[in-house]
């Protein structure tokens, strides 16, 4: 390891991340290579951008062919690339039109623009406990963990948390003064939760009769990730509004806003905007994203290898009780629930040469490449198995 690019980080950085001490060279397919060329099992993509890996030919080629174009153009131009990759995000999201931004939080920022231009001030917006919808003030304003929220309080007025999976809650909270209720169907950084088809049901009965906007959050849950488009179209439920990133930009920065025809033209020009979203260097790497996941079949060996990740895992959950609490997820956003912290796994998974990340204290969150084949998840059970199995004797 290069202790003096670690001692250069502490010096020149703010210190908003814990770092993990590896020093990476470069990225192949679903491995990372350090600088002693030892090569590690990235189950954890970049916290769920990198859909195709590390220097996928085909996003290698297309971002190169781009900037030799041209690397920006304002959005007061028009651009081949930003139009074909829309059309193909619109055809797959089934939704009408797209505002393109450069990241989740920026999108989530969008939508409570577009929400209070439509509404106004008074009505209230809701997202549910344990959620994570960014940082910046308005997407921390729907961000539930005290631990982000309580150092920059007061946040947006008017927004308010329903509990998770609560009928009781959205029949009590939601009426004619709502605007909108913000889900992740299935929550990411809450520790992998999924949404309950009952809170759903009632959800959906609750918004024809007041008309409130629902907002769908897959910023970490879309592109495939589930093995579908998008987490809620596991649900019978059609959102306003779908947002997007991480995954769609295979790398590079990208979000988007997607909504239905009811919110099309609720935005006119200088309503919002952007310097950079949409670059036409991130939406060819898109492109190639896109393509891959939905026209060329990945979205459905993602759906088949993570049934068959889940069920495994379930396996070695019933063989020790004792350490493993739970296993949720679908297709290959996976959280595995210990009974006790998890930055210890997490600590002898990197030993043995993978990557994973620990969220919520005690879930172990698998966001693995959507290129990531039934011998890389077979190695990974092996070694979770051999850690657990090592913990057990102690």
């Amino acid at each position: 390891m290069n202790t003096n690019l670690f001692e250069k980080e502490k010096e020149y950085f703010i210190h908003t991340y814990k770092r993990i001490p590896v020093d990476i060279s470069y990225g192949e397919g679903v491995y990372l290579y350090d600088k002693q060329g030892n090569r590690y099992l990235d189950l954890f993509s970049g916290l769920g951008v990198n859909a195709l890996g590390y220097a996928h030919p085909g996003i290698v080629k297309a971002v190169s062919d781009q900037i030799s174009k041209y690397a920006h153009l304002s959005n007061y131009f028009v651009t081949d690339i930003q139009v074909e990759f829309s059309e193909k995000l619109l055809k797959c999201s089934r939704m009408s039109k797209v505002f393109l931004s450069n990241s989740g939080t920026e999108a989530v920022e969008a939508a409570i623009k577009l929400i209070r231009k439509k509404y106004g001030p008074d009505k209230r917006i809701f997202s549910l406990t344990n959620a994570f919808h960014g940082r910046t003030y308005g997407a921390l304003s729907l961000t539930a963990n005290t631990k982000y929220r309580a150092p920059f309080l007061p946040l947006l007025p008017n927004i308010y948390q329903l509990e998770f999976n609560s009928l009781d809650d959205l029949k009590k909270n939601l009426g004619p003064d709502t605007a909108a209720v913000f889900v992740e169907f299935i929550q990411g950084e809450g520790g992998i939760n999924l949404v309950s088809e009952e809170f759903i049901k009632e959800l959906k009965i609750l918004k024809e009769k007041y008309n409130f906007i629902l907002v769908s959050d897959c910023v970490q849950s879309g592109i495939g990730r589930t093995g579908k488009a998008f987490a809620h179209d596991y649900y019978d439920i059609s959102p306003d509004i779908i947002l997007a990133a991480k995954a769609i930009g295979g790398g590079l920065p990208l979000g988007a806003m997607l909504v239905n025809d009811t919110l099309a033209e609720e935005f006119a020009p200088g309503d919002h905007g952007t310097t950079f979203g949409g670059n036409s260097v991130c939406c060819a790497a898109g492109n190639v994203v896109l393509t891959e996941v939905f026209e060329h079949g990945l979205v459905d060996e993602v759906k088949k290898n993570g049934a068959y990740f889940i069920d495994q895992l379930i396996v070695l959950r019933d063989m020790y009780p004792g350490h493993i609490k739970e296993v949720r997820g679908r297709g290959y956003m996976i959280g595995i629930d210990f009974k006790y912290e998890c930055t210890n796994i997490v600590e002898k998974l990197r030993n043995r040469r993978i990557f994973a990340n620990c969220t919520n204290n005690t879930v172990l969150r698998l966001l693995p490449p959507l290129i990531l084949e039934k011998n890389d998840i077979d190695f990974f059970l092996y070694n979770l198995h051999e850690i657990i199995k090592e913990t057990d004797k102690i």
